[in-house]
């Protein structure tokens, strides 16, 4: 079986919440997942032989840095996303303040290196209270606390999908505060003004899934980044297939283990999870020991008996996780 890449994960933060279900999984050897399109159930073989990277995706690396170390002596490399906006505090009820994350970054690049980092500035909301210049400000003030330790930031504008239409109308109706879609003369402007500062603070700045502001300082996103994780693992002539997750998103093909509606950070922004109560409650009650991450023990359990049969996609042999 090929190696692959390991998202975890774009579908909730797995580092910020979900530490000790991940390294269940890693010693057990695989994970299960429910693809949110059509709920096929997947196993995924986590054999350190059958990993490439793990390509982490969080707003809160403090309390997985004691699992990283766990994990590399285990022979595992890690490539991470990490968020950090300075949002108010409205728009991301249950994240940890900029000041945290940034000394979480600064460490997290003392474990690894600043190239192994990827800053996301992402999403930016234009709002009553987050208007254009506060976003300038505030970009500088974080790029300048994070020269040196990361040598590129990825930003993208608040995708307004359904789901997330409507916790906008929410939040606007509840907290007198409107929110803009801001017109692509400002998204140009904008985009221009970061990508200076990020020059300036020796970063580069890529847009995400935002073609239309790729040009000048300002590149394309490649969130899962085929050349970097070939550079940083010293993969030679390693290909990765391009395999993008939705319009112009510049990703290689990795394998997602992580579950909607499972993060409680209460972003407004979110797209993966239909509110925040639903979410605070599956933690509330999640079971670190169940291979499908969001799902009861007995269920997953049930799940992974049943993976032989041809409604489940097994990455391994069946004997593998029957032993």
């Amino acid at each position: 079986m090929k190696a692959r890449i390991i998202s975890a994960s774009r579908r909730t933060d797995i580092p910020a919440f979900y530490g000790d279900w991940f390294m269940n999984r890693v010693k057990a050897g695989f994970a299960g997942y429910v693809n949110p399109f059509g709920g096929r159930k997947h196993l995924v073989d986590l054999r350190p032989e059958s990993v490439v990277c793990f390509a982490f995706w969080s707003k809160d690396y403090a309390p997985f840095l004691p699992h990283l170390r766990t994990l590399t002596a285990m022979g595992y490399r890690s490539y991470f996303n990490f968020t950090i906006t300075g949002l108010p505090k409205a728009f991301e009820g249950n994240v940890a303040g900029p000041h945290k994350t940034v000394d979480t970054l600064k460490r997290l690049a003392g474990m690894f290196s600043p190239r192994h980092i990827s800053w996301r500035y992402d999403p930016i909301i234009i709002s009553d209270q987050t208007p254009f210049d506060w976003h300038v400000e505030r970009f500088a003030d974080l790029a300048a606390r994070l020269r040196g330790a990361t040598e590129r930031c990825t930003f993208s504008f608040a995708t307004r999908y359904g789901k997330v239409e409507r916790n906008f109308d929410d939040f606007q109706r509840r907290n007198k505060v409107r929110i803009e879609d801001p017109d692509p003369e400002t998204r140009r402007r904008l985009a221009g003004a970061l990508a200076d500062i990020a020059g300036a603070h020796g970063m580069t700045l890529s847009s995400c899934c935002g073609d239309a502001l790729v040009g000048g300082r300002v590149r394309k996103a490649h969130c899962v980044d085929g050349d970097i994780i070939r550079s940083l693992l010293d993969l030679g002539g390693a290909v990765f297939k391009a395999a993008p997750t939705r319009k112009e998103c510049g990703c290689v093909e990795s394998v997602d283990i992580g579950a909607y509606d499972t993060c409680p950070h209460g972003c407004i922004y979110c797209y993966a999870n239909i509110n925040k109560e639903k979410a605070e409650k599956l933690r509330a009650t999640h079971e670190p020991d169940t291979a499908f991450l969001g799902h009861p023990k007995a269920v997953s359990d049930a799940w992974v008996k049943e993976a032989a049969r041809p409604a489940v996609s097994l990455a391994f042999p069946v004997a593998f996780w029957q032993r």
